[in-house]
């Protein structure tokens, strides 16, 4: 248990120190940039854009506002957005975040799954038509990108069979089946083609001759030796891509009118609004870190070889 508890603490020591720099980083960045965050800002006059700094706090020192930033974000203030009629960066995010973590939520968990189950066939059945096909789909999968599956989905079930809604966010579940399945098509691939790799090296090991020759089955051998080891690799690359996708993915959400945090982020670069890109880039880098975490976790209670070493 100690060993557990140095652990976690530690690696939670690690992430605040990994947030802090990112956040100071992300802060500098944007105070180098050119240009102001304001609308028409060519049409203003110096006492105009003077009188702006001044109620926005850009006229203090750097240092100054970056201790005041680093302040507030600690208790959850990321300050107002520029170009929303002053708007809480905070409230304009959570209005937009649900949609964006549900969506690469259910696209995740449902890519996997289909994908790891795929992959597992892919092996058991090596060398076949299911093995090409499989392989075939997860090479597809990869190179066809997210938003060119979302018009084809579209075209298909929305405006030719009329199954499902077009687009919008107002029709519940029914609203998220075919942005879903357009985002999942990505981790379903790499499910797909990292399990079948793995699966058909470990079901060629010495140990597991050993249980065919015990008599055990071979789908109790696949999925219960074989998926196990299989897995590892899987999850180093589904944790970036989870947080990927929760964080939105802008051309789908547009396709579908989706009111997530993908357009938001775009229109906030575009016009220097300051607050808004250091809320977004600090959510996401929260998430990412997190997802590591908990990758490290699983490591440890998938592989039976990855241990926290007991320090003597």
């Amino acid at each position: 248990m100690n060993r557990w508890i140095r652990f976690i603490a530690t690696r939670l020591l690690y992430m605040a120190l990994t947030l802090f720099v990112i956040a100071s980083v992300t802060f500098f960045l944007m105070s180098a940039l050119p240009g102001t965050p304001y609308n028409n800002q060519d049409k203003l006059t110096e006492l105009q854009l003077a009188t702006l700094n001044a109620k926005y706090g850009f006229d203090k020192p750097l240092l100054v506002r970056y201790g005041n930033y680093m302040r507030n974000i600690l208790h959850g203030d990321f300050g107002i957005s520029l170009q929303f009629s002053d708007q809480p960066v905070a409230s304009l995010l959570g209005s937009r975040i649900g949609p964006s973590i549900q969506l690469g939520l259910q696209a995740v968990v449902f890519g996997t799954i289909i994908g790891t189950i795929m992959g597992a066939i892919a092996a058991m059945k090596q060398n076949t038509f299911v093995d090409v096909f499989c392989q075939l789909f997860a090479i597809t999968g990869r190179s066809v990108p997210n938003f060119v599956v979302a018009v084809i989905l579209q075209f298909i079930f929305a405006v030719t069979l009329n199954w499902l809604p077009i687009g919008l966010w107002n029709d519940g579940f029914r609203s998220t089946i075919l942005p879903t399945l357009a985002l999942s098509i990505s981790p379903m691939a790499d499910a797909a083609r990292f399990i079948r790799t793995e699966m058909v090296e470990v079901l060629s090991s010495d140990y597991i001759e050993l249980a065919r020759a015990k008599g055990m089955g071979e789908i109790r051998i696949a999925f219960t030796h074989g998926l196990r080891n299989a897995l590892i690799p899987l999850i180093t690359t589904l944790g970036p891509m989870t947080v990927s996708l929760m964080t939105g993915s802008l051309v789908v959400e547009n396709i579908f009118a989706i009111p997530g945090i993908g357009e938001q982020f775009t229109k906030s670069i575009l016009s220097n609004d300051y607050y808004t890109i250091m809320a977004v880039t600090i959510l996401y880098s929260t998430m990412l870190v997190a997802v590591i975490f908990v990758t490290d976790i699983l490591y440890q209670l998938i592989d039976p070889r990855v241990r926290v070493e007991e320090k003597h």
